[in-house]
This record gives C-alpha cells, structure tokens and sequence, in this order.
C-alpha cells in the first residue's frame, strides 16, 4: 500500500509541527517552502529532511522539494530558483517551482512524486479494494448477545 503524505508549510509553527510527525510506509513528502517565506531558511529544508529519513519506516523515501510563488519575479525572492535547485540537487530530489496562482507546476509536481513511487513499488503489489464484499457464508450464525464471553462466563 501506497501512502501520498502532503505538508503544506505556510508559517513557522506549521513546518516546526510536521518536523515530528513519523513517515509509515510509501511516503511523498512535499517541501514546500515559500519563495518569499523568510522563515523557512535552507538549513531548514536541511533538518527536515534529515527528520523524514531518521524517522521513515522505509529504507527509501521519495522525495521533491517545491519552491512556491513561482510568478513572483526572480530579483525579488528570498530562494532564487538556482539555490533551490542546488539544494534539490544536494539532496539527490527533484525540484519544481509552482505558482497557486497561476497553477504553474502543479500538477506536474504531483503526477512527478506520485509516478517515481509506483515505479519504485514491486509489481506484484495489488491495489487495495475499494470496496468490501461479504458474502452471506461469512456472517456469523450467532448474535453478539448468544455468544458466551471467556472472560465473564
């Protein structure tokens, strides 16, 4: 089973917050740092990182790092587009620039993450149901008042 985990970062108490919750299974983890957030710095992106591969349950994690406010002008931002690749390229993970606004990337971003782990999961991984069939054979004959309690009876 496959697990997309999505962090939307959007202020300082927000990113401290999901620094500690623990990765099960198949996990994306989207960096997102604001191109003009000033509090989120690249040590940051550095430790949080670190975070997701110390407390994942997965030997691998895939893993993109998304700069936001992509239509923002390049003079003005705090992370210029060549320090977040760089980083990106540090951390051997892919990196996108998106826009909210404009829906520069998005989607390209997700559709990105989400094929890098189905090609990492074995073949012979079958999809969840989505649904559950009982079938009448499997419904128990007694009801829960008929059945005798081996604690209390």
């Amino acid at each position: 089973m496959g697990v997309l985990l999505v962090y939307d970062v959007t202020d300082e108490s927000s990113f401290n917050s999901k620094v500690s919750i623990p990765c099960f299974g198949l996990t994306m983890k989207d960096l997102s740092h604001g191109i003009f957030t000033k509090f989120m710095l690249i040590s940051d992106i550095s430790n949080w990182i670190s975070s997701i591969e110390q407390n994942s349950s997965d030997t691998i994690v895939n893993k993109i790092l998304v700069g936001n406010k992509a239509d923002m002008d390049e003079s003005t931002r705090v992370v210029p587009f060549t320090k977040g690749q760089a980083l990106a390229n540090e951390y051997g993970i892919k990196f996108f620039e998106t826009s909210a606004k404009t829906n520069r990337n998005v989607e390209e971003a997700f559709v990105t993450i989400a094929r890098d782990i189905k090609q990492r999961l074995p073949d012979n991984i079958k999809p969840m149901p989505t649904r559950i069939i009982i079938n009448e054979q499997d419904k128990p004959t007694e009801t829960h008042d008929e059945q005798k309690s081996a604690c209390c009876g």
